[in-house]
């Protein structure tokens, strides 16, 4: 199985690589122009898909203007059965979306494999209301296969500006075996990880060229970084709580 494993996430690197550069570009330019002028990018989703908001927060080799929407009751350790109901509540996203210093022409990402559930799809509209460019990264093949459960009918790629898919299968299970009923082993998480280091690559390379420095953390373990990472927490720290 570990092979097999192998063999199907790497098929999908590829089906990546190669069926989503255009998508993946607009948006590594769109996040480009905003860290230009001075914006921030927002990144949310609900239950796993929130740990992809976290990998691209305060990393090492990372942009620093990264701010992750992060609402507990919604991730996992305060009660994992009860978060997958909350992201089900049509109007739940609006309790926590009008607190969020969200300003026009940023980017916000929205994290959604399924992409059925009203939480996300109310956090991208709510966004857009706002003034930022919004992307959902979901996949369609399973978005496709199953009913919104948003009161309008809309999944996430019908609520945002731009899509990327991560071609995950419906139910995010690439393995099965006769001995089992059910499939087993997700590909949502290490595939929307790739997706997202690789679009960030690209719109530092952008920023590069275009003459701007970006801001990019060193790793608090190599020696004269913690004088690098302060000055540039220092030029986001009010508009990002999280890197107090």
């Amino acid at each position: 199985m570990m092979n097999t494993y192998f063999d199907i996430i790497g098929k999908l690197f590829d089906k990546v690589r190669t069926e989503q550069a255009k998508p993946i570009r607009e948006a590594a330019e769109k996040v480009a122009y905003c860290i230009q002028q001075g914006g921030i990018i927002h990144l949310f989703g609900c239950g796993h898909s929130h740990i992809l908001t976290e990998e691209v927060f305060y990393r090492a080799g990372g942009l620093v203007p990264i701010s992750p929407i992060l609402i507990e009751k919604l991730m996992l350790h305060e009660g994992a059965v009860r978060s997958s109901e909350l992201e089900r509540q049509n109007d739940l996203a609006a309790e926590f979306m009008r607190k969020q210093d969200i300003r026009k022409d940023e980017v916000v990402f929205v994290l959604s494999t399924s992409g059925r559930n009203p939480v996300p799809v109310d956090v991208a509209l709510m966004a857009k209301e706002k003034g930022a460019f919004t992307v959902g990264m979901t996949s369609l093949e399973y978005s496709m296969s199953q009913p919104s459960r948003h009161r309008s009918g809309k999944h996430l790629a019908d609520a945002v500006d731009l899509v990327i898919d991560n071609f995950s299968v419906k139910g995010d299970a690439v393995l099965s075996h006769p001995g089992l009923q059910v499939p087993f082993t997700p590909s949502s998480t290490v595939v929307g990880a790739l997706i997202l280091n690789a679009l960030f690559a690209e719109s530092i390379e952008i920023m590069i060229e275009a003459g701007f420095r970006p801001p990019v953390f060193l790793s608090g373990n190599v020696d004269g970084s913690d004088e690098h990472n302060q000055a540039l927490i220092e030029v986001y720290r009010e508009r990002i709580a999280l890197l107090a």
